[in-house]
């Protein structure tokens, strides 16, 4: 063989080479990527539940008289916009109870759904 289809079949096997390897760089940061949106939409998520959780605490649990009506509201929108059907499911168990006692409940059940839904990454 000639010393020019050396060099050739080198600068071949080097660029098949580097294809190879950037392939494989491409591939584990685009697996890097999802595991860091996954994290990213969790963290949102939980974010949501605490600001919600918070809320929820202030405006209802620490109210010295009956919630007013902007507040029902505010309340109303941030468990919606959670965007979890369980959580309005029992917020609507919440806000439909008929009794005090049926209320405390579902207060308890809405705090205890609220922390169990709060992912640990």
């Amino acid at each position: 063989m000639s010393k020019q289809k050396i060099i050739l079949i080198f600068v071949i096997l080097l660029l098949i080479a580097g294809n190879i390897f950037l392939g494989y760089k491409y591939f584990t940061e685009e697996k890097q990527l999802k595991q860091i949106q996954i994290s990213s939409e969790t963290q949102k998520f939980n974010d949501k539940i605490l600001d919600f959780s918070k809320l929820f605490i202030q405006k209802v649990l620490k109210a010295q008289n009956e919630v007013d009506f902007e507040t029902r509201l505010k309340l109303e929108n941030a468990v919606r916009n959670l965007g979890d059907d369980e959580i309005l499911n029992q917020w609507e168990k919440f806000t439909g109870s008929k009794t005090e006692t049926e209320a405390q409940d579902n207060v308890k059940q809405l705090l205890e759904l609220l922390v169990n839904k709060i992912k640990v990454q």
